[in-house]
């Protein structure tokens, strides 16, 4: 517990899409404006406080740097889901540029943006017989100088960094840089992300090294890629920390079917919650965890 959260109150965010997860893994993926703002109204109804959005060509489906769709994508967010916290992908797709993936944030000031921490092989394999899938020839750059332009970017704009650990070199990046005075606003948010391809796995070993290094007044949520989601949210509900869940990470429920949307996944993270003695947090709550800034995306 600390002091913007004394009552230990947990904050679940959806990732509703993400740059790789297509209908064709599970056609619930939003790609229209009309579809994410659809989904972000049921994830939030059942216990979000925050969606992660990578917007969609709404056509092809692929993600896009369009400030236009993107625009399009929020508007009808807030327009349904006016309370729900919007966290921006700086991250867009494995072709964008610095420029392209930064102008969102720059543009629309979200309380909440994706920081990438390492460049890293970023790909999905098959743990049963070591072949590696999706993303095979595939390099995801974050070098030094493009994080900390996007953490300067961010700053300017009020916009708080989530910083996304993938491994234990991004995480040793992070706190390097975090030595250089100004440069990120304190404390310091991180997301764990176990199971990519390129990262490490979730195990206990791994999850308990993480949270030794990691300042202490920081704050930290986990998500996992497949059941390592599940996995990692119930270890981090009953150690202090909060639950992403959701379609870019995992197409799935608990029981192995195609989830219906991001928001079944949502439903089960707050059940998560209160078996470990938490309620969760919402709006401003949310906000004061996460130490946010109370304005909105601008459109």
């Amino acid at each position: 517990m600390s002091e913007s959260n004394p009552e230990n109150k947990l904050v679940i965010s959806a990732a509703l899409a993400g740059a790789i997860t297509t209908k064709a893994n599970n056609p619930s993926v939003p790609y229209t404006a009309e579809e994410f703002g659809d989904e972000a109204k049921k994830c939030y109804d059942a216990g979000a406080a925050i969606v992660h959005i990578h917007a969609r060509d709404p056509e092809k489906g692929n993600p896009t740097h369009d400030l236009d769709l993107i625009k399009a994508v929020l508007q009808n967010i807030k327009s349904k889901a006016p309370d729900v916290i919007i966290n921006l992908s700086s991250a867009i797709s494995s072709v964008a540029t610095d420029k392209q993936r930064i102008a969102p944030v720059q543009t629309f000031k979200p309380p909440l943006a994706s920081l990438n921490t390492a460049s890293m092989n970023f790909a999905v394999g098959d743990y049963h017989t070591g072949k590696v899938g999706m993303g095979a020839d595939n390099i995801f750059a974050n070098t030094f100088k493009t994080i900390t332009k996007f953490a300067k970017e961010m700053k300017k704009v009020g916009t708080k960094p989530e910083m996304e650990i993938y491994d234990l070199g991004g995480l040793y990046n992070m706190l390097f840089l975090n030595r250089s005075q100004g440069d990120f606003t304190q404390p310091l948010h991180f997301q764990f992300v176990w199971g990519v391809l390129g990262g490490i796995p979730f195990n206990p070993r791994n999850f308990s090294l993480v949270l030794d290094l990691i300042p202490p007044d920081s704050t930290w949520s986990v998500c996992g890629v497949s059941k390592q989601q599940f996995q990692a949210g119930l270890c981090a509900a009953a150690l202090g920390g909060h639950i992403r869940v959701g379609l870019e990470d995992n197409t799935r429920t608990i029981t192995g079917e195609l989830a219906k949307g991001s928001y079944e996944q949502v439903i089960w993270a707050k059940k998560v919650a209160e078996l470990a003695g938490r309620e969760i947090a919402q709006g401003d709550e949310a906000r004061k965890i996460f130490h946010l800034k109370k304005e909105h995306v601008e459109l």
